[in-house]
């Protein structure tokens, strides 16, 4: 409380400056009224005769009691301050009042519930306020404030009660201390001594209402748009298979299900609701490489951190980028190494362009596909940016012609960069062998201008194994004969994989996160529909290998020869 002008306790109407920080707060009578302002620094002498309070040493009650002088200006200064029934309606200080003049410093009394007494003495025992504490703000039942005069500050009161308890608060203060309980001197020590009390209490209810509920894991993904469908739907056969087989230790899964429309600062905004949410145990998702890259530090750094593991972001970045986030895919650098040896060995290119998504996954596609074609004697002419709000592609596809044309374009895009460089191709009449990575899944449903597109997957749906085609029969039957993508096959494989993990380690976050890291290293790995998964010491799958598919009639097929 800075620079006040304390008037009309009594009802009277005088107004002085008040600099001290030596004062006292009572609460025995309901005032009158109450003004507050902020002015010049100079200290005033107040005469006696104007005082609507009486001056009196630290000790003094209210009442009358003699003059002290100022130690500083030679003064009179104004008396502890009665405030009386301050409690309910919060008062705020517009601007920051100047600082106090005196040079004692506060101790804060208080006996019973509410606020009985304040009392602003010479600290003892370490009992001081911090020196930068600027304005002390109380619930007052019944204060008045007035607009104030010349360089005096303007002060509001809100007229409804907003909390029943009593509040101090320091601006620019770290703490700010919300005080409850009956205490008859602040006292920190005994303050946390119970609310720890009060948070063991709370856990061990939440665990023991926790311990028949479902455990929960969040899938975070571009749902409502067509690359998140097979994702959803394949983690969610995978939750109905668990639970049809008694759960994790008869206890249900469930999905907490979040769209992020594969924007990063959605991402971040999602992934700090389910690091927030306690019953949430693990992540599936981020489905892209950007809101992968945004959401994972989220996770990491929390104060109470969560696993990540995407099922599809592959850029090269996300490798390592703290010990709680995984990933059951290849990284661009397996996508776009085996692509450059694909294109190079198998169709005998020499000549390529590059057209690919200014963004993590486009870049990181690029990078290691230029990289390994390169060395492998080939040259790449063109590399050309783009954006996902890009219209046209016609200039790219006209130069490219004009110069002699390649023997191979690699879009790394997504699936709709990659429909609207097909289109601009079949405009400009050049039939050019084109290639893509994974982001092109669904291609294969955009018709005739698709056939004969190659694209490297970790997944496909024909590939051997009775354990996927168990998965790929049981996703037809639940989903009216669709096919999962690569997408898809591994939300699946996460889900069962945790499950194992949850098995073993039970629903603590950090246990599901160190038995995790364990899998594929002393742990054996995890055998899915996707191959198998053995996380390294940087979250990666290095193990997973990555094929060649091409549209044929429709449908993406492994390409033969591999």
């Amino acid at each position: 409380m800075a620079g006040v002008v304390a008037s009309g306790f009594d009802g009277g109407s005088n107004k002085r400056m008040m600099r001290p920080r030596c004062l006292q707060v009572f609460r025995e009578q309901r005032p009158g009224l109450f003004r507050v302002a902020l002015g010049e620094r100079e200290k005033r002498v107040i005469p006696t005769a104007e005082r609507g309070l009486r001056v009196g040493d630290d000790r003094a009650e209210p009442g009358h009691a003699p003059p002290r002088a100022n130690e500083g200006g030679g003064g009179g200064v104004l008396p502890p301050l009665e405030l009386r029934h301050a409690e309910r309606h919060d008062v705020r200080i517009e601007k920051r009042p100047g600082p106090l003049e005196y040079r004692e410093q506060a101790a804060i009394d208080f006996r019973q519930r509410g606020l009985e007494r304040l009392s602003i003495r010479a600290a003892r025992e370490r009992e001081r306020l911090p020196s930068h504490l600027t304005e002390i703000l109380f619930a007052p039942d019944r204060f008045q404030f007035r607009g104030a005069r010349g360089r005096e500050q303007a002060l509001e009161s809100c007229r409804e009660p907003t909390e029943p308890a009593n509040r101090i608060h320091a601006r620019n203060v770290e703490s700010a201390w919300i005080l409850r309980y009956p205490i008859r001197r602040l006292n920190l020590a005994s303050l946390m001594r119970r609310l720890a009390f009060l948070s063991a209490i709370l856990s061990l209810s939440a665990c023991s209402g926790a311990s028949s509920g479902p455990i929960v894991l969040g899938l975070a993904g571009p749902f409502s748009q067509p690359r998140g469908v097979s994702m959803r739907r394949a983690a969610d056969l995978a939750v109905k298979e668990i639970n049809a087989r008694g759960g994790i230790r008869g206890r249900p899964l469930e999905l907490r299900i979040m769209d992020d429309s594969g924007r990063p600062d959605l991402a971040i905004r999602i992934a700090q609701q389910l690091v927030d949410d306690p019953t949430v145990v693990a992540v599936i998702g981020h489905l892209n490489s950007s809101a992968s890259l945004a959401a994972g530090p989220i996770y990491g750094e929390a104060r109470r951190p969560v696993v990540m593991i995407t099922p599809s972001a592959s850029s090269p970045d996300l490798s390592g980028i703290n010990p709680f986030v995984f990933r059951a895919c290849p990284s661009d650098l397996s996508h776009g190494a085996q692509l450059a040896r694909y294109a190079r060995h198998m169709l005998n290119a020499r000549r390529v362009a590059l057209m690919y998504l200014d963004d993590d996954y486009g870049r990181g596609l690029r990078l290691s596909f230029a990289g390994e074609f390169k060395r492998l004697g080939g040259e790449v002419i063109e590399e050309d940016p783009m954006l996902s709000t890009t219209s046209s592609l016609e200039p790219y596809v006209t130069r490219l012609k004009q110069s002699g044309g390649v023997d191979a374009l690699v879009l790394a895009t997504d699936l709709g960069g990659a429909q609207l460089a097909l289109r601009e191709m079949g405009r400009a009449g050049v039939h050019w062998t084109t290639l893509g990575g994974d982001a092109l899944s669904g291609i294969e449903k955009s018709g005739p201008i698709a056939e004969g597109v190659r694209m490297s997957v970790a997944y496909l749906v024909d590939q051997a194994g009775d354990r996927n085609a168990q998965f790929v029969a049981a996703y037809a039957r639940a989903y009216r004969g669709e096919r999962p993508d690569h997408r898809g096959a591994t939300s699946y494989d996460i889900v069962h994989l945790l499950a194992n993990v949850l098995k073993d380690a039970g629903p603590d976050r950090r246990a599901v996160r160190d038995r995790l890291a364990r899998v594929g290293r002393d742990l054996p790995p995890f055998e899915g529909v996707t191959g198998r998964i053995a996380f390294d010491d940087r979250g990666d799958v290095p193990s997973k290998s990555v094929v060649i598919g091409t549209v044929r009639e429709g449908q993406l097929v492994t390409e033969p020869g591999q």
